[in-house]
């Protein structure tokens, strides 16, 4: 029987927690074998919170061998800290973005082809479960080639990722980029940590963009930076193929006989309740299958186990991470460094072409 997946987390924040939470709850799939902090004081208190070993000695982590590192600290560090493991002979699990600026991109297209190959960067917006079933779908040609879409799911560099997922877009394949920011008032009602029920207005950004891409195709961009937890700033799809489109769950295509024909995307999901004080994870929905006219799309790969969807994603990812580590010459890389580069890339063009 293979053995659990051991891992290193660096860093104690935000996201370094999403990896504590999921092995908590796959305790047969992952073990953290430390955490390293900047300070032995947060390393003191993660450790009681959490019930996990955690260091500020960057030689004790080494020494523990791990079957791979996630580095999930800041974005401006992210980059630097990836490859200092990759320089110590991991595979490392990188949050993203793979880089914030043209000089980054440049570095990681310098890297030796092994080392490349020791780098996953942590791109989990398609492995989401609704994400994968509308991949799934598209795979089908029930909608045949997609032309454009609408898009207002993710930001910068995780659209671009499934953008390209959507329409097969390969990583370099050239494109213009059109963008333009605003910032509206609006009122806040959520934050990472804390809700708010006083009304408060900020003004917050909102970013769109279309991108024409060499073979013809076209996508529009539009999100809004409340959208990830705001209850009233929502996500939209808009997907145009040759004989059909889906628009969000709802699925319009014509037939063999050329008749047009209307569907529905099913997902059975469950109620997840979690003792937390934090708003974002005390309640939600566990995806436990997806299907589309009696077809499977997707099927909760650890079986229900208490996870969202964000979750359940980058688990999936740690734990192809994992079977690549053990095996790259059977194994698929779980997202190829050029994949990412194009995704950052885009963003940043994105952001460097706002008109």
């Amino acid at each position: 029987m293979k053995r659990k997946a051991r891992f290193v987390i660096v860093g104690s924040g935000w996201r370094a927690s999403y990896y504590l939470r999921i092995a908590k709850n796959l305790p047969d799939f992952f073990e953290v074998a430390a955490v390293l902090c900047r300070r032995a004081e947060k390393a003191e208190a993660l450790s009681k919170e959490w019930g996990i070993y955690a260091t500020s000695s960057v030689s004790e982590c080494i020494d523990m061998k791990p079957d791979f590192v996630v580095v999930a600290v800041s974005k401006n560090s992210g980059n630097q800290v990836a490859l200092e493991w990759l320089d110590r002979g991991f595979f490392v699990l990188a949050e993203t973005p793979a880089a914030l600026n043209f000089e980054a991109i440049e570095k990681l297209k310098k890297l030796s082809p092994e080392k490349k190959s020791r780098l996953i960067v942590a791109e989990q917006y398609r492995l989401y479960p609704e994400n994968t079933a509308i991949i799934r779908l598209l795979e089908s040609d029930l909608l045949g080639p997609v032309s454009a879409l609408n898009i207002s799911l993710a930001h910068e560099y995780h659209a671009a990722s499934l953008i390209r997922a959507f329409m097969k877009i390969p990583a370099g394949m050239k494109f213009f980029v059109r963008a333009k920011s605003y910032e509206f008032p609006t009122v806040e009602t959520l934050s990472r940590y804390e809700s708010f029920k006083d009304g408060r207005i900020a003004n917050k950004k909102r970013t769109v963009a279309s991108f024409e891409f060499q073979n013809g195709k076209v996508a529009f961009y539009d999100f809004d930076s409340e959208q990830y937890r705001s209850p009233i700033r929502k996500n939209s799809l808009k997907i145009q193929g040759l004989r059909g489109e889906i628009i969000d769950r709802k699925v319009y295509y014509l037939d063999e006989k050329n008749e047009g024909k209307e569907s529905e995307i099913v997902i059975e999901r469950r109620k997840v309740h979690r003792k937390t004080e934090n708003p974002n994870f005390k309640e939600f929905d566990e995806i436990k299958k997806i299907t589309f006219e009696g077809k499977n799309l997707y099927e909760a790969p650890f079986g229900l186990c208490g996870l969202s969807q964000d979750e359940t994603a980058i688990a999936l990812l740690m734990q192809k991470t994992y079977d690549y580590s053990l095996a790259r010459d059977f194994c698929k890389h779980p997202y190829p460094l050029e994949e990412a580069i194009q995704d950052a890339y885009m963003a940043i063009m994105m952001q460097s072409g706002q008109l």
